[in-house]
């Protein structure tokens, strides 16, 4: 099952909860990033919803026991509940507040590119920053005046303020064959370096290409721009990176 789409499974309409601004703002900084680091750890599981302490302290690069702690003060707030051996899952307050923070995370990307023409590999060690503002107004006006887009310029879906998603059916390019056209919607690698190299080759968003030829030796394939007959190589790696959909026409 897409990650994507198993979100959808566990999406609760924002406005059910009775987390108010105020409440949000005795949240700090530090706490929501956990809150978000647990969450979007939890929508890779293929199962269960727990996330375990070792994956927190990877992904936020600190240690086990800074993370101990901090757990420790998120369930004492009752934003997340402990299963012993199992991990921590979210409760359906921090669930709420990791997901707005993922919308404020988002729309900020959306503006930073389409309003104030940063590139798309720039956009988020600033709405990192963005993100943590708490006026639910301002986000509100954010979105309307983006005419309420649905998919950030790395096509990662927006929540809306309800906190429903939508979703395309897309799949990774690997997973197609030869003489296929599809369309890039999105990417499953966001680094830096990724960024660059799809944008110096341009491979973007909405771009399509058809699939000419898939090498045996190590499964790079050949492919063509449909706008302009360009034929470029690229590596499985690359493939495996790309999210795609078969366009209707």
């Amino acid at each position: 099952m897409d990650i994507r789409q198993k979100n959808a499974n566990f999406c609760v309409p924002l406005s059910q909860f009775s987390v108010s601004l105020s409440a949000m703002t005795l949240i700090s900084a530090t706490e929501e990033d956990y809150l978000k680091t647990i969450y979007k750890l939890a929508e890779k599981q293929t199962e269960d919803q727990f996330v375990n302490t070792n994956a927190i302290a990877a992904q936020l690069n600190t240690k086990a026991a800074s993370v101990t702690d901090m757990l420790k003060r998120l369930n004492e707030k009752d934003l997340l509940v402990h299963r012993p051996y199992k991990g921590v899952q979210l409760s359906l307050k921090g669930n709420q507040i990791a997901r707005n923070l993922v919308r404020k995370h988002r729309l900020w990307e959306v503006f930073l590119v389409e309003t104030l023409h940063f590139q798309w590999d720039e956009v988020h060690e600033i709405a990192e920053q963005l993100e943590h503002i708490h006026s639910a107004e301002l986000i509100d006006r954010l979105d309307d005046f983006l005419d309420n887009p649905k998919f950030d310029p790395h096509g990662d879906p927006i929540p809306d303020k309800d906190g429903h998603y939508t979703y395309l059916s897309e799949r990774l390019l690997a997973e197609f064959g030869e003489r296929q056209r599809v369309q890039i919607v999105g990417v499953k690698d966001h680094s830096t370096a990724f960024l660059r190299y799809l944008a110096d080759q341009k491979l973007v968003l909405n771009t399509d290409i058809e699939i000419i030829k898939i090498h045996d030796y190590d499964f790079s394939m050949d492919v063509r721009f449909l706008k302009t007959r360009r034929i470029l190589t690229i590596s499985q790696q690359v493939a495996q990176n790309l999210y795609v959909i078969v366009p209707i026409h």
